[in-house]
C-alpha cells in the first residue's frame, strides 16, 4: 500500500491531498514524499533566524551567510532545513546526527550510509529545488529522483525573443515548436520554463550536472492541460531518440506562476512488468510553515548574534532591469 505523507502539525497546507480512497496498491512498499516551503513571503524575525542558523551545519552556515541578497540566504536555509527536516522525521535519524554532504556536482547526500533493518529493503533517494518563491523537496523510497522548480518571469534585460534565442542549444527542434506555439510570449516563457524543469529534474536524478547535453533529452507533453490542484504523469522523454520506458515526469502548479517537474526512474523489481504502470497515483505537494520546518530540529551550535546583524543589511532581492517600478523580483 501507498503509504501518504501526514502530518500533525496544523500549519500545514495542502496543494492538493488525495484522499487514502485514493491510494493504489503496487507490487512493493513505496513511499513518496513533496514538500514545499514559500520562503518569499517569509520575514523572520532575529530569533527565528538565529535558530535556523544553530539547526544547520557549521559549513552550510557560513555559505548562507555569504550571499549578497536576503532572498538567496532565505532560500538556500529553507533548503537545508527540508532536508534535514525529512531525515529526521522519515529516516528516523536524530536531527543531531544527521551530517549532510554534496557530490562533486552538488547533489545532496547523508555522509554515512543508513543502517536498515530487513523490512527496508528500498533506499531512500531525495532531492530539493528553490527558484522563484519556492523551496521544494521530493524524496521516494526505490526510485532515484530529481526535482526542479521555475518561477515565469520576464526576461530581465532582454526581449523574449532574443532570450530564446540565447537558449536555442537547450531544446530540440520539436521542443521549440511546443514553445513558440503557445500563444503569447508570456505564455511561450511558461512553456519554456515547464520544459527547462523537466529537464532539470533528469539531471539533477542522475547528479550529472551541466556538462550533460541538454539536445539528447526530447520531452513530449501530456495532453492535458496543467492545471493548479491536478498533477500530471503522461509527460515522457526520449534519451537519444528513444522513449525511456523506467522514467516518470510528474509535473504540477504550485501558484499560477511557479511550476514543479519530478523526475522518477523506478528500480525495475522481478514482480514488477512495468515500472511506469505499477506506480501509485502522483502525490501532491504539502505546504509547510517554517514552524513544521523546525518541528523536529535541534541546535547544533551556539548562538550567534551577529549573523542576525549580517542578514538584516541585506537587501532583499536584485532590481529588475525591465520592470524597476514594481519593486524587486526573483532572481
Amino acid at each position: 500500500m501507498f503509504v501518504a505523507l501526514t502530518l500533525q502539525t496544523s500549519n500545514c497546507h495542502n496543494l492538493n491531498l488525495r484522499s487514502p480512497g485514493e491510494m493504489s496498491e503496487t507490487c512493493e512498499q513505496m513511499s513518496s514524499f513533496r514538500w514545499a516551503f514559500r520562503f518569499g513571503s517569509w520575514t523572520p524575525c532575529r530569533s527565528d533566524w538565529l535558530f535556523a542558523a544553530r539547526c544547520v551545519q557549521p559549513e552550510e552556515k557560513e555559505r548562507i551567510g555569504k550571499f549578497v541578497f536576503a532572498k538567496d540566504a532565505k532560500s538556500a536555509m529553507a533548503g537545508r532545513l527540508l532536508l534535514r527536516k525529512f531525515v529526521c522525521e522519515e529516516m528516523h535519524i536524530p536531527w543531531t546526527q544527521i551530517h549532510l554532504e554534496r557530490s562533486p556536482r552538488g547533489k545532496p547526500y547523508l555522509a554515512a550510509p543508513v543502517q536498515v533493518g530487513p523490512e527496508e529493503q528500498l533506499a531512500w533517494s531525495f532531492n530539493i529545488s528553490h527558484q522563484g518563491d519556492y523551496a521544494v523537496l521530493a524524496a521516494e523510497k526505490g526510485s532515484q529522483v530529481g526535482i526542479d522548480v521555475m518561477k515565469t518571469t520576464m526576461p530581465g534585460s532582454s526581449t523574449v525573443p532574443e532570450f530564446f534565442r540565447i537558449m536555442t542549444r537547450q531544446f530540440t527542434p520539436h521542443e521549440w515548436h511546443v514553445i513558440q506555439s503557445a500563444g503569447s510570449e508570456r505564455q511561450q516563457l511558461t512553456m519554456f520554463y515547464r520544459h527547462w524543469a523537466l529537464k532539470e529534474s533528469f539531471i539533477k536524478a542522475i547528479g550529472t550536472g551541466l556538462g550533460f547535453n541538454l539536445q539528447r533529452l526530447e520531452f513530449h507533453l501530456s495532453s492535458e492541460a496543467l492545471t493548479q490542484g491536478h498533477v500530471l504523469s503522461h509527460t515522457r522523454m526520449h534519451l537519444d531518440q528513444e522513449d525511456e520506458e523506467d522514467w516518470l515526469f510528474e509535473e504540477c502548479l504550485l501558484d499560477a506562476d511557479h511550476h514543479v517537474a519530478v523526475g522518477l526512474r523506478t528500480m525495475k523489481k522481478q514482480n514488477c512488468s512495468s515500472p511506469t504502470t505499477s506506480l501509485p497515483s502522483p502525490p501532491a505537494f504539502m505546504l509547510l510553515s517554517f514552524n513544521d520546518l523546525i518541528a523536529s530540529a535541534s541546535p547544533l551550535t551556539e548562538e550567534d548574534p551577529d549573523y542576525w546583524e549580517s542578514f538584516k543589511l541585506k537587501p532583499e532581492a536584485p532590481v529588475r532591469q525591465r520592470d524597476p517600478q514594481h519593486g524587486p523580483e526573483p532572481c
